[in-house]
């Protein structure tokens, strides 16, 4: 008995061990500024995914990490969730109908009803994301077995990840491009069997968000 309450203390141990291992990631950020940005006390943020149904469409889960990113930590933003802005500005930000640059914005904003609504909620900046995660190479083999005896993994599989979005950033008052913050994020996870898969996981997309993240904010604060 006592044995055996041992290596189920190596195993609980091993699990939590593995569980804090990440692969290896590197980030690039470049940082465009074509005018100076400033946030008032009650100045808001729209923070929107460019889906225009392409390979490089952001996917939601990145936009909302984004703004759970820009709503806390140090100097928190005020934010107008997405889906409330989009639902509130129907149809003018809906896929087909959404403007593509500040020229087809000025124009929106003549339409009636459009920059009252805008300016309804305060909104000083909207940030176009553009880009997704994709998996650019792969390799290795990995093979598990259950037998009479007990169980193993044996081999090692890789692959590789790359995380590129940008951001550009609209002055809505002012009806111009502030700029753009773009991010390349890579990394190569691992998973190596050795009795036990042991995981090595680079995870890309949350490196992205936060380096994203926090550039942005400095962008908009203007530090």
């Amino acid at each position: 008995m006592r044995t055996s309450y041992f290596y189920c203390y190596r195993l609980i141990l091993l699990s939590l061990a593995t569980a804090l291992l990440t692969g290896c990631v590197s980030t690039n950020i470049e940082q465009a500024r074509q005018t100076s940005t400033q946030i008032g006390e009650h100045d808001t943020i729209v923070i929107l995914g460019r889906t225009d149904h392409t390979d490089k469409e952001a996917e939601k889960s990145f936009t909302r990490c984004i703004e759970r990113s820009l709503v806390g930590g140090q100097h928190p933003l005020q934010l107008v969730p997405a889906d409330q802005f989009i639902d509130e500005m129907f149809p003018w930000f809906e896929p087909r109908l959404a403007p593509t640059s500040t020229v087809s914005l000025s124009k929106l904003l003549a339409k009636p009803g459009v920059s009252e609504q805008i300016a309804k909620n305060n909104v000083h900046y909207i940030v176009w994301i553009d880009g997704n995660t994709e998996t650019t190479d792969q390799g290795g083999g990995l093979s598990c077995a259950i037998g009479p005896g007990g169980g193993g993994c044996l081999g090692l599989t890789w692959w590789e990840r790359e995380s590129s979005y940008e951001a550009s950033i609209w002055d809505v008052e002012n009806v111009n491009v502030a700029g753009s913050i773009s991010t390349d994020t890579t990394g190569k996870s691992y998973i190596a069997g050795v009795i036990l898969p042991i995981p090595l996981i680079a995870r890309t997309s949350a490196a992205a968000c936060r380096s994203l993240a926090q550039q942005l904010k400095s962008f908009i604060i203007d530090e």
